[in-house]
């Protein structure tokens, strides 16, 4: 990390601790701010994430956990869940990357900037299941398959709890960032409805040319009702449907006689309905009965480079941009108990997760067939689901002051499939058979590339946490997992937190953690175009055991390895919370998605690629957290907050073979530079008697995209975005409003010159943290009962 980077986070919070502790002094009197209503943000929640020890807040945890609640969420201009989730938690990125296939539907967030896969998602602690969908091109978190966040909706949340510290040895595999946990609503009772529509109004100017943008609208309802169930349980609806219209950023395209903008980079057109449950019923005295799940139908299409004219019409076709359909179906569900057995607080749960997805090219051609193919294909599906049995059971005792014990097991069934498309997609015709085969933009997988996986694993865990004194607590926790595809592994932990004084403590987290590889690591395997450097290359990906990777080098991949470290401290006076948290994340036998290594040996592919283990990363960082919560007797409420995010990656050590190139410097710099170095948020939140408003501002350090020499790497630059929210919302009326506008500034990354962009199509970063849509402006009405 560079030191001016920290020492410059460090002087904001120093500078935003000084001037809350001076507003505390003139704030309203205890009289007014004992008629306000509780407050969301200033630290008291209750989280249950990162501690098994229940009543717990986060200003009183040993390790660093946001609260995202559901006005965080909803003051916003986007719907989409991990988009919201990355406006609010600076940590958190979510980069909109376009022309990469399936990626542009299926985007991943990172965690502090490591793989999307690095990070554990939870929904009421049950642990989520990841996407079928592997990105497999040129995109932040290439490689990894990770949990699709915007398969939740907003509506059907409660809060999300955002652990910033490595947790395997509570949680099991993957929580080597950290873990994002998502509570679901409760509610018997009560109920509303919201609908947000939305346009850009956008000046794009790209290298070539510039052009106004007004459109590409958005709409999104949504809403919830809160039943009884008898006279003590719960049944919590929630549904959300959303249209958006996609958008286009690219430039003219200059090999056309008269140049025009002939290709569709930005956001796909989506379709999604998305319906979830949550419910709760108590049997007797002792036990309850719970459940919840979901169901999401999205359909996606983006759009691959155009195919010119001059070039389709040597196979008897008129030129064309082929369209990638993407149709998502994901399924959770989770039943359980909770209850007590001999003093023990137990929980039995059973949860099932699937997604499946169905691939299709639209508006192509297989220039194999010539003039008599087809244009529209069914590319096949990918289908991943995970079913996870577990028990918890936890008890506090009195030792020291108190000691809770928490231990359990877990057992999880994972499985992995591909199905293969019609041969068209994929196959040779005989008009011109040595032409590259399968659709253009999306070849379809073949009977080659069918697979049908699975693995089981099973794990033990115990965790302690002690309150020794009044002011020292310390935990300790330790887990052990075996897995059928690659044998055994242990992780442990230990945390501390001192508390000098009800104002200021210090904590600490020492860890080990490890991420399994995922069945669609090991064993996806498909052909299809990928774009270098601007140029169009068809690539084969094949498992690391296959006869084309071990030829390569490949070998059986194994765990990934990690070794967390993390400090801080916390400061709380009054309306005031300040946490400061400095980490290190030492990952080592990381798992990588090789080079495009050429090859000459099989029709129809110039390169293949593998996974394998060998990367080494080093990540530091500190996270800084500012808040106060000022109440006044005649102006309102008002929530004032600063947070930032420095991270620093290292790659230590790359695996190499003699026989080819496994990681090129744009791989290595991907993982160093791809997300934010620096990520600044500060946002002040009011509330009137009628009025409110939200205005947040984010600072983006340079984000490199890089090619595969320096020459061909792109900056995003370092760029601040402007957001607003003005809300009408009457105390005792059961509706609201909103006006808002995303990005109100009209704030683009750098352009991409001219010279690296000879098709057009790609005229931003599409490693740009912040997207490259410019201006939002949209409208909220809300009902609520």
């Amino acid at each position: 990390m560079k030191l001016s980077n920290a020492l410059s986070l460090a002087a904001v919070s120093a500078i935003a601790l000084t001037q809350a502790q001076a507003a505390h002094a003139q704030q309203a009197p205890d009289a007014a701010a004992s008629a306000a209503p509780p407050s969301t943000q200033g630290g008291d929640e209750i989280v249950v994430t990162g501690s098994r020890a229940q009543g717990r807040s986060k200003l009183e945890s040993a390790s660093p956990v946001d609260v995202v609640t559901l006005q965080d969420l909803k003051q916003q201009g986007t719907t989409e869940l991990a988009s919201a989730l990355s406006n609010a938690v600076p940590s958190i990125s979510f980069p909109r990357p376009s022309a990469t296939d399936g990626t542009d539907a299926i985007r991943p967030a990172t965690l502090r900037g490591m793989g999307p896969d690095q990070t554990l998602v939870l929904i009421n602690g049950v642990r989520a299941h990841t996407s079928a969908s592997l990105n497999v091109n040129g995109s932040v978190g290439r490689g990894s398959a990770a949990v699709d966040l915007n398969t939740i909706p907003s509506t059907a949340l409660s809060s999300i709890e955002v652990l910033r510290d490595g947790a395997s040895a509570q949680y099991g595999s993957d929580a080597i960032a950290g873990v994002v946990n998502l509570r679901l609503r409760e509610a018997d009772h009560g109920g509303g409805a919201s609908v947000t529509y939305g346009i850009y109004d956008t000046d794009v100017d790209t290298a070539r040319a510039s052009r106004h943008v007004t459109g590409e609208s958005t709409v999104t309802a949504s809403g919830w009702q809160g039943l009884k169930l008898g006279s003590d349980g719960f049944l919590t609806l929630s549904g959300e449907y959303s249209h958006r219209n996609p958008t286009s950023r690219g430039d003219v395209d200059p090999r056309l006689a008269v140049p025009v903008v002939d290709n569709r980079f930005g956001d796909p057109e989506v379709d999604s309905y998305t319906g979830y449950v949550n419910a709760a019923k108590p049997l007797g005295d002792t036990w309850t009965l719970y459940a919840f799940g979901g169901y999401q139908y999205r359909e996606s299409t983006s759009a691959a480079f155009p195919r010119l004219a001059s070039a389709a019409a040597v196979y008897g076709l008129p030129g064309f941009l082929p369209k990638i359909n993407t149709r998502s179906k994901d399924l959770t569900a989770t039943a359980g108990l909770r209850g007590e057995i001999a003093g023990w607080k137990t929980d039995i749960n059973v949860s099932y997760g699937r997604n499946r997805i169905d691939y299709r090219t639209l508006d192509s051609a297989n220039y194999t067939y010539g003039a008599a193919s087809q244009t529209d294909f069914y590319d096949g599906a990918s289908i991943y689901d995970q079913w996870v049995a577990g028990v918890d059971f936890s008890k506090k005792f009195d030792v020291f002051q108190s000691l809770n014990v928490a231990w359990g097991v877990e057992g999880r069934r994972e499985s992995y499939e591909i199905k293969a498309g019609e041969p068209a997609s994929y196959g040779y015709g005989a008009a011109f058979p040595r032409a590259a085969p399968g659709a253009q933009g999306f070849p379809g997988f073949s009977t080659l590339n069918e697979v049908n996986e699975h693995r089981q694993n099973g794990s033990v865990y115990l965790d302690l946490e002690a309150q020794v004194t009044d002011k020292l607590l310390v935990g300790l926790a330790g887990r052990g997992e075996d897995y059928s595809d690659f044998g055994t592994t242990g992780t442990g932990k230990v945390t501390a937190r001192y508390d000098f004084s009800p104002a200021f403590a210090i904590r600490g987290t020492a860890s080990t953690g490890f991420r399994a590889p995922s069945l669609i690591q090991q064993y996806y395997t498909s052909i299809t175009s990928v774009i270098q450097n601007g140029n169009q290359i068809v690539t084969g990906t094949y498992p690391s055991t296959s006869v084309v990777a071990t030829a390569l080098g490949g070998q059986p991949l194994e765990p990934e390895k990690s070794t967390n470290l993390s400090a801080g401290f916390v400061v709380r006076s009054g309306g005031f919370s300040l946490t400061v948290d400095g980490y290190r994340i030492h990952v080592r036998n990381q798992i990588g998605l090789s080079e495009n290594i050429p090859v000459t040996t099989i029709p129809g592919v110039s390169a293949a690629r593998f996974f394998l283990n060998g990367l080494a990363t080093t990540t530091r960082g500190i996270d800084a957290v500012a808040n106060y919560r000022l109440v006044t007797e005649n102006a309102g409420t008002f929530n004032l907050t600063l947070a930032g995010n420095v991270n620093d990656i290292k790659v230590t050590r790359v695996p190499t073979s003699p026989l080819s190139t496994l990681f090129a410097r744009s791989r290595i710099f991907t993982l160093e530079s791809g997300t934010p170095g620096e990520k600044i948020t500060g946002s002040v939140d009011w509330t009137g008697a009628r009025l409110g408003a939200t205005a947040r501002v984010t600072y983006y350090g340079n984000v490199l995209q890089p090619g595969t020499t320096a020459a061909a790497d792109q900056n995003t630059g370092k760029r601040a975005i402007t957001d607003l929210e003005l809300r009408y919302q009457p105390k005792d009326a059961p509706f609201n409003l909103a006006l808002g506008a995303s990005n109100l500034l009209d704030v683009y990354p750098r352009q991409v010159p001219a010279a690296l962009n000879t098709t057009g199509v790609t005229a931003f970063p599409f490693y740009s943290p912040y997207g490259f849509n410019g201006r939002y402006l949209y409208v909220r009405a809300g009902l609520s009962w």
